[in-house]
């Protein structure tokens, strides 16, 4: 056999390995290009401060669990973004305020988040990543609030701009599929009219500032 077919077998049989480990690669965890689509089960946990400024009651939202979809494309192997939308309803209490514990009925809670993240470990079946970004909290259907002196009350909520922070891991178990475990903290205030008879009874300017605990399964694109 002449040494220059020798060479081209040795040069097709290198070529050949080079390119399924890239294949191999390209299947190990998520990278540059991939879109990943989740759904995960959410606990949107408050951690509220604010009182009412003519009853001086502390205004209490209740926790919420509900299911919540997702999705993230990433940049680059080190380098993605990621986009959350789930609706949460939440009960309302001011207690302790001069009228007694008063309810103040329910709110639902859109809050779209956006965040980049950083994956440390680049294309890895086990991907922690850290992230940041912004949310827009939207109040909408509040209701249920009690009557207020013997007139119907109603609360209003402003809605706002936030800003979070995160920290969770992807974890590869076949080709296509992952589990995901994902927290995220939001910085968030708004302020809650209480409106009784359509005149302004009293205001709070409240930090909600949940906690969002999330864990679910994703799909690669």
């Amino acid at each position: 056999m002449s040494s220059s077919v020798r060479n081209l077998r040795l040069l097709a049989l290198g070529l050949a390995v080079t390119g399924a480990a890239q294949a191999a690669q390209a299947d190990d965890g998520l990278g540059a290009g991939d879109w990943l689509f989740r759904v995960r089960g959410l606990a949107v946990i408050p951690v509220e401060k604010g009182h009412d400024d003519q009853l001086n009651g502390k205004i209490a939202l209740g926790d919420a669990y509900v299911p919540e979809i997702d999705m993230t494309y990433f940049f680059t192997d080190y380098v993605s973004a990621e986009l959350i939308a789930a609706t949460t309803r939440h009960s309302v209490k001011d207690k302790g305020s001069s009228a007694g514990d008063l309810n103040l009925g329910h709110v639902w809670l859109l809050p779209p988040t956006l965040t980049a993240q950083v994956h440390p470990l680049g294309r890895n079946r086990f991907d922690p990543y850290l992230g940041a970004g912004i949310n827009y909290t939207m109040f909408y259907g509040s209701g249920g609030t009690q009557d207020i002196g013997g007139q119907k009350a109603k609360v209003e909520y402003d809605n706002r701009f936030g800003y979070a922070f995160q920290a969770g891991v992807n974890y590869q178990i076949d080709d296509s599929w992952f589990l995901n475990l994902d927290v995220k903290k939001l910085y968030l205030s708004t302020s809650a009219h209480v409106m009784v008879g359509g005149v302004e009874a009293t205001r709070a300017s409240v930090d909600i500032d949940p906690w969002l605990v999330a864990v679910g399964v994703g799909y690669r694109f």
